[in-house]
């Protein structure tokens, strides 16, 4: 009989979201996620070809967990502007991670970015629904609310400036207003922004 395995793959992932979560993507090291398990290391290289596929799969856990919950929170009954600010207070409850995530880029920056795209289209057209822009003009303008937020975001997280919620209400809703009557981001005016750069356009 094949000896029953004491450490599973969901245990490590367990304690490897948590970790990450807490301290950022850069505290995943072998031995950090196994001293916090209280485990050896081999279990990690029995479960994982590589420290990179243990984080990318943290990270997939960590984009469903934005898509599904963290991002979902409802606050004015605007979806893009309810987005923005789940957004924001999640980077100040989770300054680490986010830094990590959204400021260094060093990990996932696609598994997130698609994620926030996605996210944003779909609430854009929730909240206006009677707009009949092109697919490339509404990722235009999502865009630009990204750049908006991430800003604010930046901003709290770094102890820079504080804001109140009417106030971030304020500033996105004159944003948004603005990027849907100029379109600052047409490919005629600027690239588009790396952050949610799509490498299959001819540009």
């Amino acid at each position: 009989m094949a000896r029953k395995k004491e450490i599973s793959k969901s245990k490590i992932l367990d304690v490897a979201y948590r970790m990450a979560v807490k301290d950022g993507i850069e505290s995943l090291t072998a031995r950090s996620i196994a001293k916090a398990g209280h485990f050896s290391t081999q279990p990690l290289y029995l479960e994982f070809k590589s420290m990179s596929e243990l984080r990318n799969q943290v990270l997939k856990r960590i984009s469903h967990e934005l898509r599904t919950d963290t991002l979902q929170k409802k606050y004015t009954g605007k979806p893009l502007i309810d987005l923005d600010l789940s957004y924001i207070y999640f980077a100040e409850k989770y300054v680490n991670l986010f830094k990590a995530m959204f400021v260094d880029g060093k990990f996932g920056s696609k598994i997130i970015s698609d994620t926030l795209m996605e996210l944003g289209i779909e609430k854009f057209k929730a909240q206006y629904p009677n707009t009949d822009y092109s697919d490339e003009r509404i990722r235009g303008i999502v865009i630009a609310n990204w750049i908006t937020t991430a800003g604010m975001a930046a901003l709290v997280v770094n102890k820079i400036a504080r804001f109140s919620q009417e106030q971030i209400i304020n500033v996105l809703n004159a944003q948004i207003h603005d990027a849907m009557l100029n379109d600052w981001l047409a490919k005629s005016r600027v690239k588009e922004s790396p952050l949610f750069a799509n490498e299959d356009l001819p540009y």
